[in-house]
């Protein structure tokens, strides 16, 4: 069997690739080929982890399953008639987005984002910035998504006392019963037509003016522009965004600028052993595919997850 590795890892995870492969399969990777070669190598391959481009994926007529290198689905929602399995990383980065939750919401509550400006110009103001702190103990949280990051952050949640509602697609319409009374607001919505826009401006203006909106799934999830708004005015305390509607995101966004506004820059879903962890993954999961068995992560992609 022919697998192509089509993501971008250091030497020692490609080494256990090829250490763990070579011995029964034939292992091409991406970046020991040329350019020119890429494309045949992978329509010539049984198998893919990555996350190749969208067309290759819809040209393919070989391959029997690709794995992909993320949670998220897009662009492959657009695939076409595809005769192979699909698996993504679904979960696997639940306990990382979630530790960077609470290390955002934190950060904002006890303002560890202005004291660590305050330090670069070697401001002391002490007591001052006491009275300006909040509490996460006891607060209001309500999440959306009760996948792996929202059951997640709600179990970490929980050493706070929080008092933590989790919304999924079946009760999300109960969300303005919520908002009003809600703290901090987590989003941790996939990308699907259903969650597109979804935090809407009228939601948004349902939250108190200390409240903190935070969003962990996808940019899309979000009126952007309703959003920017809001926090320009001070209609809510803040906002702790890992993912926008652009990424990288542009150097002439306001956000950038904005005080009241952390951004992780979609970098809640690493830690060191990330990579590793997706290694022993795939092989778990290559294991499963050559006994016949039912693949973990098989994505639905009229679902979009």
């Amino acid at each position: 069997m022919k697998i192509y590795i089509h993501t971008k890892f250091q030497n020692t995870e490609i080494q256990a690739f090829k250490v763990a492969l070579s011995p029964k399969h034939e292992v091409v990777i991406k970046d020991e080929l040329s350019s020119e070669n890429q494309k045949a190598q992978f329509l010539d391959s049984d198998v893919c982890y990555g996350n190749p481009p969208l067309d290759w994926a819809n040209e393919t007529t070989k391959l029997a399953w690709l794995q992909l290198n993320s949670a998220g689905l897009d662009p492959y929602q657009q695939l076409i008639d595809y005769q192979f399995k699909l698996t993504n990383l679904k979960g696997y980065f639940g306990q990382s987005v979630a530790e960077t939750t609470v290390a955002g919401i934190l950060a904002v509550y006890r303002k560890i984002d202005e004291l660590a400006r305050l330090q670069t110009q070697k401001q002391w103001v002490g007591t001052l910035i006491r009275e300006t702190l909040h509490l996460l103990h006891k607060a209001k949280v309500l999440i959306l998504g009760s996948g792996a990051i929202g059951l997640k952050t709600k179990q970490l949640l929980s050493g706070f006392e929080c008092d933590t509602t989790v919304l999924n697609s079946k009760t999300i319409g109960q969300i303005t019963d919520y908002l009003p009374e809600t703290d901090i607001l987590i989003s941790t919505l996939p990308d699907t037509s259903e969650t597109k826009g979804l935090i809407s401006k009228v939601y948004l203006e349902m939250l108190k003016p200390t409240a903190l909106f935070v969003n962990v799934g996808r940019g899309t999830n979000v009126d952007e522009k309703a959003l920017i708004e809001i926090l320009q005015a001070n209609r809510i305390m803040g906002a702790v965004l890992d993912v926008t509607e652009t990424e990288p995101l542009p150097s002439n966004s306001v956000f950038w600028e904005m005080k009241n506004v952390l951004l992780t820059q979609h970098s809640s879903g690493g830690w060191m052993e990330e990579s590793s962890g997706k290694v022993k993954f795939f092989l778990e999961n290559l294991e499963r595919f050559e006994k016949g068995e039912e693949l973990l992560n098989i994505v639905d992609l009229e679902k979009g997850y």
